[in-house]
């Protein structure tokens, strides 16, 4: 049977209130209290305890704190040059992978774990999985974002000031809204050729969005959530029974 870390290391559903894994996530998260009590004039004190933070910190990123995050940015990988505004939230129980010069605005959140939709799930041990979210080169989040789990922004995009991004967003656009789509691509305007369905097919002239995939309608998702707990990946009710005593 496998431990609570290796299911959640393999994206699985798993119960983080493991005393193996808290010990450990209190720790990181004592390290990112340190960080955020240090005195804004300590800038190379700021860069070390990034060093020793972060799964990976290139050079000459910069933070505006509070900086908040589950595992302490323990499992979150910067690349260089990256500012970030107050109250950046990683929600770092799965990875967190951030490219060079990409800019946060403020009360930016990046989320990583889910939990499942079945009710039986989130009692007694609540259950959680999580997957992880890619962010590319020269990304601009716009001010309250929410970043979903599972998701890869692309390099050279932005994201609009309060959006809720729920899927995949591709490299070079603008993109904005809840949930958060392309409107153009970056470098031209609204009404120009290659802002129309024929480049963007969820994209219709009117503002509206086919979710295509994502989308499916109530008499489709009878059953679904039971078999599933992200997109395609199945509940291991047997392996879940034998270790949380969930009931299918």
């Amino acid at each position: 049977m496998m431990t609570d870390r290796e299911r959640m290391e393999l994206g699985l559903l798993y119960d983080p209130g493991d005393e193996e894994l808290m010990t450990e996530q209190m720790s990181c998260q004592d390290k990112l209290r340190e960080f955020n009590a240090l005195l804004p004039s300590r800038y190379e004190e700021q860069q070390r305890y990034m060093k020793e933070m972060f799964a990976e910190c290139g050079e000459n990123n910069f933070l505006q704190r509070p900086v908040y995050a589950n595992w302490g940015c323990r499992h979150v990988h910067l690349g260089s040059n990256i500012y970030a505004n107050f109250n950046l939230t990683l929600v770092d129980d799965g990875h967190i992978y951030i490219g060079d010069w990409t800019k946060f605005g403020p009360n930016v959140t990046v989320a990583t774990p889910g939990h499942p939709i079945m009710p039986e799930l989130r009692e007694g041990h609540v259950l959680q999985y999580n997957k992880d979210v890619h962010i590319g080169r020269r990304v601009w989040i716009g001010a309250g974002t929410v970043i979903c789990p599972g998701v890869t922004i692309g390099d050279d995009t932005v994201i609009g000031a309060g959006s809720v991004v729920t899927r995949d967003i591709p490299s070079g656009v603008v993109a904005y809204g809840n949930p958060c789509r392309v409107i153009r691509s970056v470098d031209t305007h609204i009404g120009d050729p290659d802002v129309d369905s024929d480049v963007y097919p969820d994209v219709y002239p009117d503002g509206t969005a086919d979710e295509g995939e994502n989308s499916r309608s109530d008499s489709n998702a009878v059953g679904r959530d039971r078999e599933f707990f992200f997109k395609n990946e199945r509940i291991d009710w047997d392996e879940l029974t034998k270790k949380y005593g969930a009931e299918s």
